[in-house]
C-alpha cells in the first residue's frame, strides 16, 4: 500500500479530542488514532523513506511535568525525518517544518559566527530568499530582543543574529486534496525547496556535541 493521504476522520478525531482532552476520549476512540490517523502517516513516511530517509512518529502523549497545562494528549500528530524535514497534522490542517529548530549553545556560537561572516552570511540570505520563493517561509525562533553580546547592532545581517533557531514551515488548512496523493506531493515539495537551509545549517553549524537533556 501507497500513502493516499489522510481521510476525514483523521481531522475530524483531533476537533474532538481539543474538545475532550481526557484519557476516557482517547480510550474509546483508540481505534480511529490508529486508523484514520497513525497508519497513514506510517503509509507516509515509507514512501519518503528512499529519499529522505527514515523517520520517527512522536509519541502522542504530552510531557505534563512541568507545563501547567495538564492535558494529556498532543492534539496534533508528528514525525521527525532522520535527515531533516517534520511532518505534522491536525485540525487545523497540515503543517512542514525543517531547519534547526533551537540551537545548543554551542551551535549557537557557530551560527551567529557563519551569520556574521561576509561570505557565508550573505550565502545564507540568497539561501532563504531562493527557499521562499518556492513557497515556505523561513522563520527565527525564540529570538533575542537586542544584538547578541559581542555583535554590533548595526550589523547588515543582525536580525539574523538574534535567532536561536531557523526554520522553514509551510502550513496548508484543510481542503479534499488532504486526503489523496495531492498531501505526498506537497509534502515531498516542501522538503525539497526547503533542503538548501538545511544544508546551510548542518555545513555551517553541524550537530550539537553536547549531551542529550
Amino acid at each position: 500500500m501507497t500513502f493516499q493521504g489522510w481521510p476525514a476522520e483523521a481531522l475530524e478525531f483531533y476537533e474532538h479530542l481539543e474538545a475532550d482532552n481526557s484519557k476516557t476520549y482517547w480510550q474509546a476512540h483508540k481505534d480511529r488514532y490508529e486508523d484514520a490517523v497513525r497508519a497513514p502517516m506510517e503509509l507516509l513516511l515509507a514512501d519518503l523513506e528512499p529519499e529522505f530517509g527514515p523517520a520517527k512518529i512522536f509519541r502522542p502523549n504530552r510531557d505534563v511535568r512541568f507545563s501547567a497545562d495538564k492535558s494529556p494528549y498532543k492534539t496534533h500528530i508528528g514525525a521527525h525525518l532522520e535527515a531533516g524535514g517534520y511532518v505534522q497534522l491536525s485540525a487545523d490542517g497540515l503543517a512542514c517544518g525543517n531547519g534547526m529548530y533551537q540551537l545548543a549553545s554551542e551551535q549557537l556560537e557557530r551560527y551567529r559566527a557563519a551569520v556574521a561572516e561576509d561570505v557565508s552570511g550573505a550565502e545564507l540570505e540568497r539561501v532563504i530568499a531562493a527557499v521562499e520563493k518556492d513557497g515556505p517561509q523561513v522563520f527565527g525562533r525564540d529570538s533575542l530582543k537586542s544584538a547578541p553580546r559581542g555583535y554590533p547592532k548595526d550589523h547588515p545581517r543582525i536580525e539574523l543574529l538574534r535567532h536561536k533557531g531557523l526554520v522553514a514551515w509551510q502550513e496548508w488548512e484543510p481542503a479534499k486534496w488532504l486526503g489523496t496523493r495531492a498531501a505526498y506531493t506537497r509534502i515531498t515539495a516542501f522538503l525539497r525547496a526547503s533542503q538548501p537551509l538545511k544544508d546551510w545549517l548542518d555545513e555551517r553549524v553541524g550537530p550539537s556535541g553536547l549531551p542529550a537533556r
